[in-house]
C-alpha cells in the first residue's frame, strides 16, 4: 500500500487529509511539524510527502531541503494558504527549493487526488 506522510500543524486540516487519503486507499502517517515529520520519514519511509510551508519547529522550506538529500527521493507536494510575502510567493519558492508539485489551500479533494495520482503514476 502506498504510504503518504502528511506534515501540517493544523489538526483539523491534517485530519481531513487523512480521511480523504485513506478513503482513496492510501496508508497515512501524519505529523504536526517538520521535526516530527522528518523523524517519521526516517522511521517509516514514505512514497510521497505532503508538507505545509508554515509550521512550528521546522518550516516546510527546511523540510523540502532535508528531503532533497534522501535516496530514493520522494515526491514532495508543498501546500500553503499563504500568498506573496516579502520573500515572494511561498509556493514558487517551495518549487524552486525542490517541491515536485504545489497546492494552494484551500484545494478540492479531487485536485489533491489527481496530483497524487500523477506523481505516483496511478490511473484515476
Amino acid at each position: 500500500m502506498t504510504r503518504i506522510l502528511v506534515m501540517d500543524d493544523d489538526d483539523t486540516f491534517r485530519h481531513a487529509l487523512r480521511v480523504t487519503l485513506e478513503g482513496a486507499g492510501y496508508a497515512v502517517a501524519e505529523a504536526p511539524d517538520g521535526v516530527a515529520g522528518l523523524r517519521l520519514y526516517h522511521q517509516l519511509g514514505a512514497d510521497l510527502v505532503l508538507v505545509d510551508i508554515f509550521m512550528p519547529e521546522m518550516d516546510g522550506f527546511e523540510v523540502i531541503r532535508a528531503l532533497r538529500t534522501q535516496v530514493p527521493l520522494p515526491p514532495i507536494v508543498a501546500m500553503s494558504g499563504g500568498g506573496p510575502t516579502r520573500l515572494g510567493d511561498v509556493l514558487a519558492i517551495a518549487a524552486t527549493l525542490g517541491a515536485t508539485r504545489t497546492l494552494r489551500k484551500p484545494f478540492a479533494s479531487r485536485e489533491l487526488l489527481d496530483a497524487l495520482g500523477d506523481l505516483l503514476g496511478e490511473v484515476s
